[in-house]
């Protein structure tokens, strides 16, 4: 008998309904037209409203995502939701986002691996896949607007919220699921993105200013090389494991940071332009989010076929990051 693998079963995705443009954040920075998209390639991205919280856009990616694959709630044995900014620091946010939507018979948690939280979930997912036979939800959501600093011009022209979820199911066919997994991690990066105050080592305070509960990016160019250099290197070695070479790629699905580090890292793996899905330009930079958001935009654009082989690669605060390979 074949053994168990999984399969891409079902996507989706969800934004916030505002959405904000680039001079709209030049102009709050002073800074000149064009600036944003020169730097970034981002064009506009999505911001919550007033009302919006974390469970509700993963619940919307999440349904949307169920319906796609044509799975009933009660098929969904697992449920694991990556994110950065739950709706509250206790208790997790899954439970709720299973709660919502009506998924009864299933396990939830959250993950916090930041631009790299759905990669992490999805090889955790595969393997729950594997070893249990049954179908397991993964979403991966954040509303970062609410975490920027807007002084601060390194966060403030590339962050946004967003939505994206992926429904993986049992299979049989022995062609399809995770072929490769590599995850890298680097503590010595630790401090390069945070928020200061919030956690235990440095509790709320009526005391602190206001920004220690802000994001703030110390060296932008330092995680810019740092990610660049993570992200290749593991998705050299992600290939090697799964013994295919660059050209049997068909797309490749980056952490959508910056265009720039996209193009950097598909240049160095000596990638075709034409396989780097990019969703940036409309939706900005939602941490854990991009991925499974590009996934779902780009299948609706041209739908996946089977056969075809995945890269997906990200790095983020941490550091953590990694690659995986995967046959649709």
């Amino acid at each position: 008998m074949t053994p168990l693998s999984s399969r891409l079963a079902g996507f989706g995705h969800a934004v916030p309904s505002r959405i904000v443009h680039n001079a709209e954040i030049e102009s709050q920075l002073g800074l000149e037209d064009g600036w944003i998209e020169r730097r970034t390639g981002i064009r506009s991205r999505h911001w919550a409203a007033e009302g919006d919280t974390l469970s509700g856009l993963a619940a919307e990616a999440g349904k949307m995502a169920l319906e796609d694959a044509g799975i009933a709630p009660g098929e969904i044995a697992m449920t694991l939701l990556a994110t950065s900014t739950p709706d509250h620091l206790l208790p997790p946010s899954a439970p709720l986002l299973a709660h919502k939507l009506g998924l009864r018979n299933s396990g939830a948690i959250d993950l916090a691996g930041a631009c790299s939280g759905f990669l992490y979930a999805l090889t955790l997912a595969d393997g729950f896949v594997r070893a249990h036979g049954r179908a397991v939800l993964v979403v991966a959501a954040n509303i970062l607007s609410r975490r920027i600093n807007p002084a601060e011009r390194a966060s403030a022209v590339l962050f946004a919220d967003g939505g994206g979820a992926v429904v993986l199911a049992p299979c049989r066919d022995g062609q399809s699921g995770l072929k490769a997994a590599v995850m890298a991690s680097d503590g010595s990066g630790y401090d390069l993105i945070t928020i200061p105050s919030g956690g235990s080592n440095k509790p709320f305070s009526p005391e602190a200013a206001g920004d220690q509960v802000l994001m703030t990016m110390r060296d932008g160019r330092e995680v810019f090389s740092r990610a660049v250099e993570l992200m290749t290197r593991t998705s050299r070695e992600a290939m090697d494991e799964a013994a295919v070479t660059v050209s049997a790629i068909d797309r490749f699905i980056p952490h959508q940071a910056n265009l720039r580090l996209c193009d950097a890292v598909r240049h160095n793996l000596e990638l075709e332009e034409g396989k780097l899905v990019s969703t940036i330009a409309e939706f900005g930079n939602s941490s854990a989010a991009t991925i499974p958001l590009s996934l779902s935009v780009e299948n609706r654009r041209k739908p996946f076929k089977p056969g075809e082989h995945l890269l997906m690669t990200a790095a983020g605060a941490g550091l953590a990051g990694g690659a995986v390979i995967l046959a649709v």
